[in-house]
């Protein structure tokens, strides 16, 4: 390459382009007196100092020397040649001296090394070393000249001493060489390579590098990385490389810690499989420097069984196993994974069984109803709060109590007091009630079920104490207080698992009864208690449900989801052999119910998280004929990639959204005609009238020869309607009797909550999702418009953020009703357990705009009760761990909830309005309690903040910011992190959250600390 075409040779002196002229000129430099009076036309030049000039006479005698027959001239030229390379000091902007003096010689040096002899193998090695680093200023050819002369000259010695912009330089070829490589294998296999990419095997046939070279070299580049603090320039060298986990091996005491900090960060931006084999390698990580409660909640995110068990079984501290406990029962990771009886049959005389008395207490949460009461104690929210204490009607400008005593409005106030009074069990209204006054009876039918179920919500997680006060209503004669203690006693039981087994025990027999409320409630029960626990014997009582074609299908749908909650995410093939079954042999008729969406429904939790595990399930889907198939196609497709950000599947759901249900038409005249398709939102020919498909200022006739327009509109694109020319209008009423109502696209609703469920685990796809949302409101058809609020509230749920706030609130003055409702309900479930001050007084004056419109007001109120559940203690964020691990359980209570809402008038507000409880499996104290190590509350020192990212930031950064100090027990609310105050304790966790075990430091002196 000539140096006066190359457009980095401006950084070089070049005072002549004539090669017989250039040492006379370079002999001679120009200072800037000389430049001054030239011409226009003359070129000026830079000036060169005597030390750069001396400089670059010494690197052209070096490489004259090269030139000449005496090869023993040939070493020492070489090694000043690296010496003034390595030592030429420059700043961080600029390309050091030697490679400027040096790059006009570059294509020369390397025809002298071609020159030489096999023989000279060190002066060659040596001399390929050096054309590597000046290679790096030729980087615009595309050759990757650097990678090459670096293989070629077989040095042992370390890249990282000829610098860090050079390893830089060298792992950027890497990367590209294994993926030009890759690719081109791929291409070559497939039989797909052209002319051109020939051409280019060609011109690097001489460069054909093993995997093992390149993965050899990038492994001396990850060691120089790891010891330089670029632990993410290491670990983004291995991704490249496709070999990450040998960072384990290379890792040590001081590089782990960011190393597996950023490995974790990266896991929402890869595909699979990179994501998984990041969350393996971090785990092992944790695990090979004894950090496992760090290792297990990977181990949890993966939802491998045999690896939770390794590394539950791994620590030989029983204070560390209780703490693990602690973590797996919130997880609900179910108990038989981590210990069976087999197991302690097994060990005989060998170590202890896995679990001691105490730890089984731990992994049951039997606990959580005595720490979550003394909490309340703490911060002084102990004391029952009346339905009036949250409604505050005398803050309202329109009175809105005058039907006070009607069924409707003691509805809305029993949801209200439960969700308000949750786990505390002193609840006024049920619980407290005067005697003689029961408040079951001032409901009506289905409404005394949901009065009476509420009794569980208040006494949720005491099981003693609440089968004791439940138990007497199970023997009601009314039958829907019985079904109403059934469905308390799975509500009870939800998130702990006590011994005896009490619920199962109660509930089971029912679950085969006549009535139909007994058995819907006894089945729903079970599904709650038993959430995510995968017990086989559940699933052999309640799976003949489904199957039995003489079972209608709402309690088929019933039985399916109550499974759905207990294997959530498991991918247990038989329940899903027989949902399948189900769907593909059960007639039209019955297909066509309402109901049918909970059994698909059911069929996507068992893939909750799963990915790719769903492939089978989803190919035998396409099988059903019925247009159900498609919404459990993609309900099952979206379960699978919950959580996980994947920008694909995203794509996908919005291409879905953006289909249009088509106006059908009666053809009169052509009946062989084909008609437009409703389904696909396509149409064979502009049909006649038809406002979805002219174009403004076209006829609404059908267009043919010259008269067709040239283009018709995508089916995919996301447009509004655009209405008929007045002059048209008359046209159009003259047919409007053979006008068909086109049918909406159902399974647009279960997409548009699809987009919520997959991007709510990265911050990045969720706000990109808010985006995708306003487009869809302004240009979706109303089956999409009533289920965006639905996604805003489960993508920011127990997370008030100002904006959704503000937009929720614009949607609930909707013209559509329906819209309105799902918006309010949002906003209940985005500021769940929040006492969020602005959001309460936007419901209140909802609570005036809708004082008469009855759904409407009832929502209203129901989202006022969530606002304040657990009066600002219990949430609803399936994210937990300082928002690293997903719920299952809570996000099947979530997404069961709002894919009621989907159809509320059917539903919930409807006579099921009982559905409301499933996000009982979501609701979670927001606390941290600190114990000893005795499992004794312990008050200590900490900071609660909001969390602050500093993830591949130098040196050691706050965690928090905005902190403010407490004594614990503490509220840790969504987006918060804690840290302790002092060094006076070390915690077992990594995460302050929940219940965290604490350890005496003896070495910790107070009277330091003040001084």
């Amino acid at each position: 390459m000539s140096q006066d075409k190359d457009p980095q040779s401006a950084d070089i002196l070049v005072p002549s382009t004539d090669p017989e002229k250039k040492k006379d000129e370079s002999e001679k430099p120009k200072i800037n007196g000389d430049a001054k009076g030239k011409g226009k036309g003359e070129s000026e030049e830079v000036e060169i100092s005597e030390e750069d000039l001396q400089l670059k006479t010494e690197l052209e005698m070096l490489v004259e020397r090269l030139k000449e027959s005496d090869t023993n001239l040939y070493l020492p030229a070489l090694e000043s040649l690296r010496t003034l390379i390595k030592t030429s000091t420059s700043s961080m902007t600029s390309v050091p001296k030697p490679l400027k003096f040096l790059r006009p010689h570059y294509e020369e040096l390397g025809q002298i090394r071609e020159g030489w002899s096999d023989s000279l193998k060190e002066q060659k090695s040596l001399l390929a070393s050096i054309l590597s680093v000046l290679a790096m200023t030729y980087s615009d050819t595309g050759k990757r000249d650097t990678l090459f002369y670096r293989l070629l000259s077989q040095s042992t010695e370390a890249p990282g001493s000829w610098g860090h912009e050079y390893v830089r330089h060298l792992s950027s070829e890497l990367g590209e060489e294994y993926n030009a490589r890759f690719v081109g294998e791929e291409e070559h296999v497939n039989g797909h390579m052209n002319g051109e990419a020939n051409g280019a095997a060609e011109k690097t046939s001489d460069r054909n590098y093993s995997v093992d070279q390149l993965r050899s070299l990038a492994l001396e580049l990850v060691d120089f990385n790891l010891k330089h603090n670029a632990e993410a320039d290491a670990v983004d060298l291995l991704l490249e490389l496709e070999c990450i986990e040998q960072i384990v091996s290379r890792i040590d005491e001081k590089t782990w810690p960011r190393v597996c900090q950023y490995m974790v960060s990266c896991v929402p931006l890869l595909v699979p499989p990179d994501d998984v084999h990041f969350l393996r390698t971090a785990s092992e990580i944790y695990a090979k420097f004894n950090r496992y409660p760090e290792a297990l909640a990977l181990a949890v995110r993966l939802n491998d069984r045999t690896l939770i068990r390794e590394l539950y079984a791994a620590p030989t501290n029983p204070v560390m196993k209780k703490q693990l406990s602690y973590f797996l029962a919130r997880a609900q990771i179910p108990l038989h994974w981590v210990h069976t009886a087999e197991d302690t049959e097994k060990e005989g005389d060998g170590p202890a069984p896995l679990q001691d008395e105490d730890t089984l207490l731990c992994l049951g949460n039997t606990k959580l109803s005595h720490h979550f009461r003394n909490f309340g104690k703490a911060v002084d929210v102990h004391e029952p709060r009346s339905v009036e204490d949250i409604y505050k009607t005398h803050l309202e400008t329109t009175r809105t109590t005058h039907n006070a005593d009607s069924a409707r409005h003691n509805l809305a106030s029993t949801f209200v007091n439960a969700f308000v009074n949750a786990g505390f069990g002193n609840d006024k209204l049920m619980v407290a009630a005067p005697e003689g006054q029961s408040w079951i009876y001032k409901n009506k039918e289905q409404g005394m079920l949901s009065a009476t179920a509420s009794i569980g919500l208040s006494m949720m997680w005491d099981s003693e104490a609440g089968i004791d006060f439940i138990d007497k209503y199970s023997y009601s004669s009314e039958e829907n207080i019985k079904a109403g203690a059934f469905l308390a006693m799975g509500i009870l039981h939800s998130g702990i698992r006590p011994d005896p087994d009490v619920a199962f025990a109660l509930l089971e027999e029912h679950t085969m009864s006549k009535s139909l409320p007994l058995q819907i409630s006894a089945i729903n029960g079970i599904g709650i208690a038993y959430a995510g626990t995968c017990r086989a014997d559940i699933r052999d009582l309640l799976l003949p449900h489904i199957a039995d074609d003489a079972n209608s299908m709402e309690v088929a749908s019933m039985a399916a989801l109550a499974l759905g909650f207990v294997f959530v995410g498991s991918a247990d093939e038989e329940i899903a052999t027989g949902i399948l079954r189900t769907l593909l042999e059960r007639e039209s008729t019955a297909l066509d119910s309402e109901w049918t969406i909970f059994l698909v429904l059911a069929l996507g939790l068992l893939f909750l998280g799963s990915q790719d595990t769903s492939e089978a399930t989803l190919e035998t889907l396409r099988a059903v004929e019925h247009e159900i198939g498609q919404t459990a196609e993609i309900l099952v497709d979206v379960c699978s990639y919950a959580g996980t950000g994947n920008v694909l599947k995203v794509q996908k759901m919005l291409h879905l959204c953006a289909e249009h249900a088509a106006k059908e038409k009666k053809k009169k005249d052509d009946p062989k005609e084909p008609a437009t398709e409703g389904a696909s939102g396509t149409a064979a020919a502009p049909a006649e009238g038809d406002g979805d498909v002219a174009m403004g200022g076209e006829s609404a006739q059908p267009a043919s020869g010259d008269d067709a327009p040239a283009s018709a509109p995508a089916a995919s694109s996301i447009e509004a309607p655009v209405p008929p020319p007045p002059g048209e209008a008359e046209e159009d009423e003259e047919d409007e009797d053979e006008q068909v109502e086109s049918k909406p696209l159902k399974h647009q609703a279960v997409a548009t909550i699809g987009i919520a469920l997959i991007a709510m685990g990265e911050e990045v796809g969720a706000e990109m999702a808010l985006r995708q949302y306003q487009h869809l409101m302004t240009f979706g058809d109303p089956v999409i418009r009533k289920s965006v609020p639905l996604a805003l509230g489960l993508i920011s749920a127990s997370n008030p953020q100002l904006s959704i706030l503000d937009t929720l609130s614009k949607y609930s003055h909707d013209s559509d009703l329906e819209v309105a409702q799902n918006a309010i309900i949002a906003m209940g479930l985005v500021g769940a357990g929040t006492n969020n001050a602005r959001l309460a007084q936007m419901l209140r004056q909802l609570a005036v705009y809708y004082y008469k419109e009855p759904d409407c007001f009832f929502i209203v109120r129901v989202a006022q009760g969530l606002v304040h559940m657990g009066k600002g203690t219990i949430g609803l964020n399936p994210f937990y761990h300082d928002g690293q691990v997903m719920s299952r359980t809570a996000v099947a209570g979530l997404l069961s909830v709002l894919v009621s809402f989907t159809n509320s008038k059917a539903f919930v507000l409807g006579s099921h309005h009982w559905m409301l409880y499933w996000l009982v499996t979501a609701m979670y104290p927001q606390f941290l309690i600190t114990l000893n190590e005795q499992q004794e509350e312990l008050a200590t020192t900490v900071r609660v903040g909001q969390a602050v990212n500093t993830i591949g930031l130098a040196g050691t950064r706050m965690g928090i910011s905005g902190f403010q100090t407490h004594q614990t027990p503490v509220r840790i609310a969504t987006g918060e992190r804690a840290e302790l105050g002092t060094n006076e304790y070390f915690p077992y966790a990594s995460v302050l959250e929940g219940l965290v075990i604490l350890k005496k430091n003896e070495g910790y002196d107070a009277q330091d600390v003040q001084m």
